[in-house]
């Protein structure tokens, strides 16, 4: 189980570093901060069954990182249709 517990939170930091490199590119950053998520998911399921407790807290946690992509995806496509590209060097988000 400890291995799984380090592989987990080596791809959160991945993520994290892959977030911060990629930070010209909306739709890179979208990616990464899913991966983040889905290492989250994998700590708290790890968590939450090493101590044999309930997985109803993995249930809300997914809907919300759900919730959370379908914005970012709404955001992105927005911003194409207002700027016609994905980089962030060429949104004026302060308008």
């Amino acid at each position: 189980m400890s291995i799984l517990a380090g592989m987990s939170f080596f791809m959160y930091l991945m993520g994290l570093l892959s977030f911060c490199l990629n930070r010209k590119h909306l739709l890179l950053m979208l990616l990464s901060l899913e991966f983040v998520v889905v290492s989250l998911f994998l700590m708290l399921y790890l968590y939450l069954s090493m101590y044999n407790w309930e997985f109803y807290f993995l249930m809300i946690f997914l809907t919300m990182s759900v919730s959370e992509g379908a914005l970012g995806l709404s955001l992105l496509v927005l911003l194409m249709r207002t700027y016609g590209n994905n980089y962030m060097t060429s949104f004026n988000l302060l308008w």
